[in-house]
């Protein structure tokens, strides 16, 4: 079968259209007239198509008209990079040049599910499955980005090759799916300002395939800016309702209430193909036990499902229920699973250490019956609270009753989420037992994943199989899931394991058209049974994802790998390391995910050794904030820096990414680079400082490790341009301010700077940080005082809390700020007096321009105070 691949005949160039930046010739990819070359050595099969001659912006295909305006006045400096093939075949590498000595920044899967960052200066640095590579180009005061996409039945990604040479790989993962026509498979994009060309590129790539929507034609979830407590750190696969009340009620009473709840894996009715065919697995803890799991049926597991109305009401858990048992249930699975390793570790060795297996099967089997003995009490705790029907049988039962439940019991809580995984569960469905065709079919991953990281989710997925329903029912699977789920008071998904499509395709018309037919039915059940837009993305980071899943319905998806609060290898310095390749990951995968979605930073602990770390990125990142807290393990006063009384936080405006003198570094393991990120607020900008230092991907044994040498303090600097000030029109005006007011969150300093200042001087220990906040310098009236609004510092994101400045009458500026605490603004002048709510109050002044008052939580005005300084 050969579908449509060929690319589409090209109007033609009106005489009024700018020159294209790009040039092929020669063998030679080159931009800005050939004052740069980007590619040598380039092959006669290699194809350049400027982005005005492919693209037809009145074709009547075209649903996005203005972002085809958009596009078209930045068509000279795009265009589309492609070969043809001398053969039909399903998997096309083709090397489409060399590069060397030049600086660039990529984004390559290390996992089926995860991408990050790498840096290198040639094309043997490249690393496998790489989703775009963003080059610096000093010759032209600019950067460029080669962008593989997907063309037909056809995805791409780059590689590298012998002799420093740059690869595009398109595969369709169909044997049965051929092409030889791949000039449209990838696209070169040309600019000064390397986030603006981002934007440019992904929406040049919008307009031309039409299978995706950019982030700014979506709506938000109510979530993204709101706190909220997901489940999974606190009990892995043994959620159950009481533990979930108890885990919220205690975030409540602390006044750090969750606005939202996710209920993760664990709570959906799955078993094993040995497992009789209506009953839950039994045993399933730790997260690997439910990979070769199936869902069985679309309703919630025993531990739900037997729940009446009102009995959590009746009697709450902090009555009866054990909330260590959670954690005691966990250290013994893990337990179970390290004596297990070790009998693996002894029989691969061999000789004595292998000489009597059986003193390993009596360990692990007193420990399983120990696990069995802890499963089973607390089972005996939630049939009794199961069977608590307050007297009576009527009421709601199950999901439905626990959720209604829970929104009586805190009326502020929004959303509830629960997770599931594309395929339904992580092994699919299980055949024959639901109105599905759903069949086990062999694991096949692509070649391209070949050098990526060993991973037990992809070793139990092969062993298991995945039971996939066939793809025209795709819409009736989530249908049938999310219907009952919204009926049960459910208003979202966290949608996991993704990228499993990509291993069962050879029999469904390839990945992408497999993935075409799970991202529609997906959607349309998201549109139907969540509001449009109740959907979180998970383990998604490849870009037959964004361009094909990334619809009106997924506005916000995980920018980085799972939160590990230890190294799941043992590296017992892992605790510290991984916490700064999840912020790295997060950070630059947003340079590309933040086109399509806001990026979720994922959740994390408030306990634990790198908490602050972790919560004053998540303060800035301009994402949803959301912890996995185990019960009675909480940090409140570090959640009460990052959360209003009533839920809310104060957020960002745009979304955390790398600044310019960070994009071609390594902040992980140079040994020099601190991690910058910048994010705007209303009247003010934020710099996130972060030793991130310690870890990342070694090439040679393909995993992510510990560099123990690198883990070290860091010096870096700090301007007021480190800020992208231009990024929003609401925003580019503070630019242009003579002097900025800058406020050190971590050593509680305010210093004023200009554009021509020397930068800030800073050093930063492992694992650590420090925010700066920059606000703009404004002179008020005639009385000759110079004003800038900091915000509440007891807040991480002190900027975020400032909701409006007002200079009135020439003599007093009027600050609306949110939240409780001590508000700081920078005042060259003492004023006479403050009021706070239209009533006089008692202020701080400094000589060094400090001006400090206090503010309460004021619940009828949202949290808002008004303080007025008269000078």
């Amino acid at each position: 079968m050969a579908p449509p691949n060929e690319s589409k005949d090209t109007p033609k160039v009106t005489s009024t259209a700018k020159a294209n930046l790009f040039s092929l010739q020669d063998g030679n990819l080159t931009v800005s007239g050939g004052a740069a070359t980007l590619l040598s050595g380039v092959p006669e099969n290699v194809t350049l198509t400027p982005f005005a001659t492919a693209f037809d912006p009145s074709s009547s295909s075209c649903d996005a008209p203005e972002l085809a305006k958009q596009a078209m006045a930045a068509a000279h400096r795009g265009a589309f990079l492609g070969f043809t093939a001398p053969a039909a075949t399903d998997r096309a590498p083709c090397r489409v040049g060399w590069l060397k000595r030049r600086r660039f920044l990529s984004v390559f899967r290390f996992k089926t599910w995860w991408s990050t960052m790498w840096a290198g200066e040639r094309g043997g640095d490249l690393q496998m499955e790489t989703q775009w590579v963003l080059l610096d180009v000093p010759e032209i005061g600019g950067y460029v980005l080669l962008l593989p996409l997907v063309q037909g039945s056809f995805r791409s990604a780059i590689f590298p090759g012998d002799d420093d040479g740059v690869v595009v790989c398109a595969e369709s993962g169909s044997t049965a799916v051929t092409a030889t026509d791949f000039r449209r498979i990838a696209y070169v994009h040309a600019g000064d300002d390397p986030f603006r060309l981002m934007h440019e590129a992904y929406t040049a790539a919008r307009v031309h395939l039409g299978t995706f929507r950019l982030i700014e034609e979506k709506a938000l979830p109510p979530m993204a800016e709101r706190f909220g407590w997901c489940t999974w750190d606190a009990f892995y696969l043994t959620v159950d309702p009481a533990g979930v009340w108890q885990g919220v009620s205690e975030l409540a009473d602390a006044g750090v209430p969750p606005r939202f709840v996710i209920i993760d894996d664990g709570w959906q009715s799955v078993n094993r193909d040995e497992d009789p065919p209506h009953e839950d697995a039994p045993g399933l803890v730790l997260g690997g036990d439910q990979m070769t799991a199936r869902l069985y049926r679309f309703d919630e597991c025993a531990r739900f499902h037997g729940y009446r109305e009102g009995a959590l009401l009746r009697r709450p858990p902090e009555m009866f229920y054990d909330k260590s048992m959670p954690k005691v249930v966990v250290r013994k699975a893990a337990e179970v699973e390290a004596a297990s390793k070790a009998k693996k570790k002894a029989a691969a060795q061999g000789g004595a250490a292998a000489a009597d297996l059986s003193l390993f099967d009596a360990k692990i089997e007193h420990l399983r019956r120990e696990l069995e003995q802890l499963l089973a009490r607390r089972g005996d705790i939630l049939a009794k609270l199961c069977g608590d029907d307050g007297g009576h049988g009527g009421g709601e039962v199950g999901l439905k009753a626990f959720v209604k439940d829970m929104n009586r019991r805190f009326p502020g809580l929004d959303d509830v989420y629960v997770w599931q995984a594309l395929c339904g569960g992580w092994g699919g469905v299980r055949p024959g037992e639901t109105a599905l065709d759903a069949r086990v079919g062999p694991v096949r991953p692509s070649p391209g994943l070949a050098g990526t990281m060993d991973d037990l989710a992809v070793d139990r997925i092969i062993e298991g199989g995945i039971g996939l329903v066939r793809p025209n029912q795709a819409g009736d699977l989530y249908n049938s899931m999310h219907s009952y789920l919204a009926g049960a008071g459910v208003t979202g998904v966290k949608v996991d394991v993704i990228h499993t499509l990509e291993y069962v395709c050879e029999d469904h018309g390839g990945r992408v058209e497999l993935a075409k037919a799970y991202y529609d039915g997906l959607s349309k059940s998201i549109a139907n049974n969540f509001s449009g837009n109740g959907i979180i993305a998970s383990m998604q980071q490849c870009n037959d994802f964004f361009f094909l899943g990334a619809t009106r319905q997924v506005a916000m998806a995980r920018a980085g790998d799972d939160f590990w609060f230890e190294d799941p290898n043992g590296d017992p310095m892992g605790v510290f390391w991984l916490q700064g390749a999840h912020m790295v990951n997060c950070a630059y995968n947003s340079l590309w995910m933040g086109q399509f979605i806001r990026p979720d930073w994922d959740m994390f602990q408030s306990d634990h050794a790198c908490a602050a770390f972790h919560a004053a990125s998540r303060a800035i990142c301009g994402g949803p904030v959301y912890v996995s807290d185990s019960l009675g393990c909480h940090d409140f006063a570090l959640l009460r820096r990052l959360v209003f009384p009533d839920g809310t936080v104060p957020m960002c405006l745009h979304y955390a990414l790398p600044t310019r003198d960070c994009l071609f570094k390594n902040p992980l393991f140079d040994q020099e680079t601190v991690l910058k990120i910048w994010n705007l607020n209303k009247f003010g900008g934020v710099i996130g400082a972060f030793n991130c230092q310690g870890a990342g991907w070694d090439p040679s044994e393909h995993r992510v490790r510990g560099y123990s040498h690198c883990y070290k303090p860091v010096s870096g600097e700090v301007r007021p341009a480190d800020v992208e000030w231009s990024q929003r029109e609401d925003t580019s005006d503070m630019a242009n301010a003579a002097e900025y007011a800058v406020y050190r969150c971590q050593s509680d300093e305010l210093v004023l700077m200009t554009p021509q200042s020397q930068p800030i001087q800073f050093t930063i220990q492992p694992s650590s940080f420090e925010l700066f906040t920059f606000a703009p310098v404004t002179m008020i009236g005639d009385v000759g005082a110079r004003f800038a609004p900091i915000g509440l510092v007891n807040m991480l994101n002190c900027g975020g809390t400032i909701v409006d400045v007002e200079c009135r009458d020439g003599s007093e500026v009027k600050v609306k700020v949110n939240g409780a605490g001590r508000l700081l603004v920078f005042s060259s002048v003492r004023p006479q007096r403050c009021l706070v709510d239209g009533f006089e109050d008692a202020f701080e002044w400094e000589n060094g321009g400090k001006l400090m008052v206090d503010v309460s939580w004021k619940k009828d005005k949202n949290g808002v105070s008004d303080v007025v300084f008269c000078y």
